[in-house]
């Protein structure tokens, strides 16, 4: 049976289409994925509620996957240190290859049945922690051997996936199962089953976060003061929050060094 993912675009000759014709018929196609992960809420519930547990108890939260995919991974655990002043170790993305596999493809990787679980090893991995594989086919030979040794070892397993009844889903606690169905360029995931994976990647460590503590209100009141624009946005929210001069915020946050500290030093 045809993977969704890999199934035939519904377009054709679209090198025949003006500049008009296909951004219209892609962001036609793109409607589809918010539609989609809506039916996977109650899935998603599951795996926050989980993380947040486990991670309120030392534990640490894990991407695993392979090109696109594993790139969507890094991406997301690299931006919740600023966003919400946790410490780099606490949300790691693992891709396929290395590193060096972020910016260029690494030949096979993906292909490695074993090296997940190496990967993961070298962050001496537990089992209060939780490993997320994500994979677009949901076939991937590196995330599903990854979670197979995690559930093995007792850590807590989900999956992102866009097609139904994967190998992979069926190898952890939870599956995620986003069909978005074909892609505009036959076989080209890093279009809508892409976006379902990034959204889905916002949804769960957004929502961790905030169960953490990591915001108040709807401010990012953890955030990492890393340049002169967040200095300022930490400003504002003191501002807002405090009823004070902008003087007077600014010799906070400068004393106090983030915008959660200086209020409670308030």
């Amino acid at each position: 049976m045809t993977k969704s993912t890999e199934a035939n675009s519904k377009y054709d000759h679209l090198e025949a289409m003006s500049v008009t014709q296909l951004l219209t018929n892609i962001n036609k196609e793109d409607r589809i994925v918010p539609y989609a992960i809506e039916q996977q809420i109650a899935q998603i519930e599951l795996v926050v509620k989980e993380t947040a547990n486990r991670m309120k108890n030392g534990g640490r939260l894990f991407y695993i996957g392979a090109g696109t995919s594993g790139r969507l991974g890094v991406v997301d655990a690299s931006e919740c240190p600023p966003t919400f002043g946790v410490a780099h170790d606490q949300v790691i993305g693992l891709i396929a290859g290395g590193d060096s596999a972020i910016r260029k493809a690494v030949e096979f990787a993906e292909d490695d049945t074993e090296q997940a679980w190496k990967d993961l090893q070298e962050h001496h991995i537990t089992d209060k922690d939780v490993v997320i594989g994500i994979a677009a086919s949901g076939t991937t030979p590196y995330v599903i051997g990854g979670v197979k040794m995690s559930k093995a070892n007792g850590i807590f397993t989900a999956c992102i996936v866009c097609n139904d009844d994967s190998p992979l889903a069926a190898e952890v606690d939870i599956p995620i199962e986003v069909i978005v169905g074909p892609e505009f360029v036959t076989g080209s995931t890093r279009m809508k089953a892409g976006t379902a994976q990034k959204l889905v990647l916002n949804m769960i460590s957004t929502a961790v976060m905030i169960q953490l503590g990591k915001v108040k209100g709807n401010k990012m009141v953890d955030m990492q003061l890393s340049n002169n624009k967040l200095v300022k946005r930490g400003i504002q929210m003191l501002m807002t929050e405090l009823s004070i001069s902008y003087e007077e915020a600014k010799e906070l946050l400068d004393k106090y060094g983030n915008v959660r500290n200086a209020i409670n030093n308030f």
